[in-house]
């Protein structure tokens, strides 16, 4: 399968002007002079691909490098070394004919015009696309039904709340049908309801009109419930490319077994297991998965003691992030690439 996303050694660089004082993209073109010993390398020779129809995430702390990688992906920025392709096109060189494919929407910067109600942008992006008149009509009937915005439609959007403007934002990302869908940060901000309702539509335009969706986000939930490949970056370099599921084995390696004991009865020793006593017989343990099998501790276990209940507990994906994040601030200069 040919990708529809092709990142080759892709590196962008920025250094400070020595005038007034502001980073500005570095070009190869210039003499080398002093500033640039100052360049801050902002993505550093990443490689990866998407194939179509994908839901990747693309997790990283602030300042990792994703909206850069994101605004080079959509022809906004130029790299300064390396390639890429999306959809065939060079998206730098190609920008107006890669618009009419892809989607965007940035958390926090919105395409709707602030003080026009929805259905005017809605109008708008439909010249910009070219749209005809009776299929930009059928298209945004489905989108408003779909998304449920017929009551906003007509509201000025300045008088939208934060999770109402982020459903229009969205449903008019898909007016176009995009073929790729790029999302930076697109449940920022927004209540636990909203996000699980913005991520059940997003899937279902995944799985009805395979769309593939490149996704940024600080929320862990995002990424479990959407995503099933996650690429890690940090520092401007890709730490980790491959399953969701494999991240959580590579970067975590403790589950929590929760036994219930009626009489509190438990003494055991097992290099790599942590007992903690709760309250009413209930004890957690800590294993160690690089060091012990959870089946063969479960076994020993439930051979040597009277066990009403047993609850096995996989780390979060908040939690995997979270590890990956300490150990990658240790050792920036060096991270370790992992790959499918």
């Amino acid at each position: 399968m040919t990708p529809i996303i092709h990142v080759q050694q892709l590196c962008k660089v920025f250094y400070p002007s020595p005038k007034k004082h502001i980073w500005r993209p570095f070009s190869t073109s210039r003499k080398p002079s002093e500033d640039q010993s100052q360049a801050k390398v902002a993505l550093h020779l990443v490689d990866f691909s998407v194939n179509k129809g994908e839901m990747i995430a693309f997790i990283g702390p602030n300042g990792a490098g994703k909206s850069t990688t994101i605004k080079m992906l959509t022809g906004i920025l130029h790299p300064t070394s390396g390639d890429a392709t999306v959809l065939n096109l060079r998206p730098w060189q190609q920008r107006v004919a890669l618009s009419y494919n892809i989607g965007t929407v940035f958390g926090q910067k919105s395409q709707l015009w602030y003080h026009l109600p929805p259905k005017d942008t809605f109008s708008l992006m439909a010249e910009v696309y070219s749209l005809s008149k009776s299929d930009f009509v059928k298209r945004r009937n489905e989108l408003v039904d779909r998304f449920r915005l017929g009551p906003l439609m007509d509201t000025p959007v300045r008088k939208l709340s934060l999770g109402e403007r982020m459903r229009c934002e969205i449903a008019l990302s898909f007016l176009h049908r995009p073929k790729i869908l790029f999302l930076d940060e697109p449940t920022i901000g927004l209540d636990v309801v909203v996000k699980q309702n913005i991520r059940e539509l997003i899937l279902e335009r995944n799985r009805e009109e395979g769309v593939t969706v490149f996704l940024t986000s600080h929320d862990a939930t995002d990424v479990e419930s959407l995503c099933q490949r996650v690429l890690v970056i940090n520092h401007g370099k890709l730490l980790f490319d491959g399953p969701t599921q494999q991240l959580v084995h590579r970067f975590l390696h403790f589950k929590e077994v929760v036994l219930h004991i009626p009489d509190g009865q438990f003494d055991i020793a097992w290099d790599g297991v942590r007992v903690q006593r709760g309250v009413d017989g209930l004890i957690r343990v800590l294993v160690n998965v690089s060091n012990v099998r959870v089946d063969q501790l479960l076994a020993d276990v439930l051979q040597r003691y009277s066990v009403k209940d047993v609850s096995i507990r996989e780390p979060s994906m908040e939690e995997v992030i979270r590890s990956i994040y300490t150990a990658s601030m240790k050792s920036p200069e060096s991270p370790e690439i992992v790959t499918r």
